[in-house]
């Protein structure tokens, strides 16, 4: 390996930033080791793209605490939700070949098992709705089951009969309305392609995506074979060094969370949409077909020029099996985490720029595998990760805001100007200075509280909205807004 990329990998490896309680703030950098000892997480695998390319792949630490086993590059974990994505792959292949359309009801495609009926009313679902999680289903995610446990079979699970151990998968809100997140949902399209093709979804799977793109060190067989057992990790508990009894759980479904790999093989998929993307030949899928999976599925998720998409919230939209964000232009990414129990996982790929990385954690630390992206950010200059800066104004006349601003439950606060700079005060604290981003926005450094100011039909400052975002244990909660009224 090219001594430039060693020094790469070193400064990646020292520069993991924490979050804090502050929001767009990180703690001092800190070394990767010192990390997954602090969050007692045994190992952890990266692979990253650069250039359109795999540049390099490491693994760190060990497969399961208390041994000397080494994660390396072949080493296996559970994609747990990314199984999704590389399955949406095989039924875009299905699509592509004319055998599948997206907006058929599946109901004409499945003879194993349907869509129940509500009451005298038969809902319509298709792919299209299934790989969007728009399709009304119910069922998030799965739990998996032990490895001494009986494992249902995939219609159990989608009836929710013993031994499966999550409800049946039912439509309950009218399909293509809205974005609902639904394993279940994924689990219906896996029927489709065992009862299309008549074949084991694992053998499906292989043929149609995992040896084409080369993912050698990839399967979507539960359980596990014994002779891939050997170069598996082991599923850890969260917060502790406490390897899962039996090592793993089994995931019967497999299509939504049934893949093991590593990030090297997921790297690939990233690598092959990327090169389509851009014009190199394809490995089996289209540059349109590829191009409609990662645009938004629902026409109030509009792609926008500056992260203006409606649906999910922060610039994001689903496509079909991915997620992405980050505008038309070099910012634009797609990407796909995953959870199962004892493992997390992150993918993102930056489609226009060829820049992208896969991680895989032996635990359920999803705030380490944050600080391991923020730090490959910064080292191959991702756009866009960072909260931008926030450019202040001056504005001539900050008396216009002064005043006391009351709520309709008796909430009280007093906006002053000094100096012309906008300070408020609530209660016994002291006053709090707010920077401006505009003329009715405004912001505080010290806290995650802004303020927007209302204007009435003259134009004078009539009410505030005081908004706060509640960050506990360094995961953001819900924002909390408050409206007051001038008096």
């Amino acid at each position: 390996m090219l001594q430039s990329v060693e020094q790469r990998i070193e400064r990646v490896i020292n520069n993991l930033l924490p979050a804090t309680a502050l929001e767009g703030k990180f703690g001092s950098p800190k070394n990767l080791y010192k990390r997954l000892a602090h969050y007692r997480t045994p190992g952890i695998s990266i692979a990253v793209i650069n250039d359109f390319e795999i540049e390099w792949a490491r693994g760190f630490g060990v497969c399961e605490a208390g041994t000397t086993r080494e994660v390396i590059p072949s080493t296996l974990f559970q994609a747990a939700s990314i199984s999704k994505p590389v399955f949406a792959l095989a039924v875009m292949r299905l699509v592509q070949e004319g055998r599948l359309n997206l907006d058929e009801d599946v109901n004409t495609y499945l003879t194993s098992w349907s869509v129940p009926p509500l009451a005298d009313w038969q809902p319509q679902i298709t792919l299209r709705q299934l790989l969007s999680h728009t399709a009304g289903l119910t069922v998030h995610g799965f739990p998996g089951y032990r490895n001494s446990e009986p494992l249902p079979t995939t219609v159990q699970v989608l009836n929710g009969e013993p031994p499966a151990n999550t409800d049946k998968v039912e439509v309950n809100i009218i399909p293509g309305l809205h974005h609902r997140y639904s394993g279940g949902g994924t689990t219906v399209a896996q029927q489709v392609l065992v009862d299309v093709l008549g074949k084991p979804f694992p053998e499906v799977m292989r043929e149609l995506v995992l040896d084409p793109l080369g993912m050698t060190n990839s399967t979507y067989q539960q359980p596990l074979p014994n002779d891939w057992l050997a170069r598996a990790a082991t599923a850890h508990l969260f917060s502790s060094r406490v390897p899962l009894e039996g090592k793993h759980h089994v995931y019967p479904e497999m299509a939504a969370a049934g893949l093991w790999t590593t990030p090297s093989d997921l790297a690939k998929v990233g690598v092959e949409l990327m090169r389509v993307l851009r014009g190199s030949t394809p490995a089996v899928w289209s540059k349109k077909t590829l191009e409609e999976m990662l645009r938004p599925q629902q026409p109030e998720q509009t792609q926008g020029t500056d992260e203006s998409f409606i649906g999910l919230g922060n610039g994001l939209f689903v496509g079909l099996g991915f997620f992405a964000g980050g505008g038309i232009g070099d910012g634009f990414y797609f990407f796909h985490s995953g959870k199962n129990k004892g493992f997390v996982s992150l993918m993102r790929v930056y489609a226009h720029i060829g820049k992208g990385a896969v991680v895989m954690l032996n635990s359920e630390e999803f705030e380490l595998m944050q600080e391991v992206m923020r730090s490959l950010a910064l080292e191959y200059d991702w756009p866009d990760v960072f909260p931008p800066e926030k450019i202040t104004i001056t504005l001539p006349e900050t008396d216009l805001y002064s005043g006391l601003y009351s709520t309709e439950t008796g909430l009280q606060f007093n906006v002053t100007s000094r100096d012309g700079n906008l300070f408020l005060q609530y209660g016994q604290q002291p006053p709090l200075q707010f920077f401006p981003t505009s003329e009715l926005e405004f912001f505080s450094k010290a806290t995650n509280t802004n303020i927007f100011f209302e204007k009435n039909d003259a134009g004078n400052v009539s009410a505030m909205i005081l908004s706060q975002t509640g960050i506990t244990s360094l995961r953001p909660q819900a924002d909390q807004r408050i409206r007051a009224q001038r008096q």
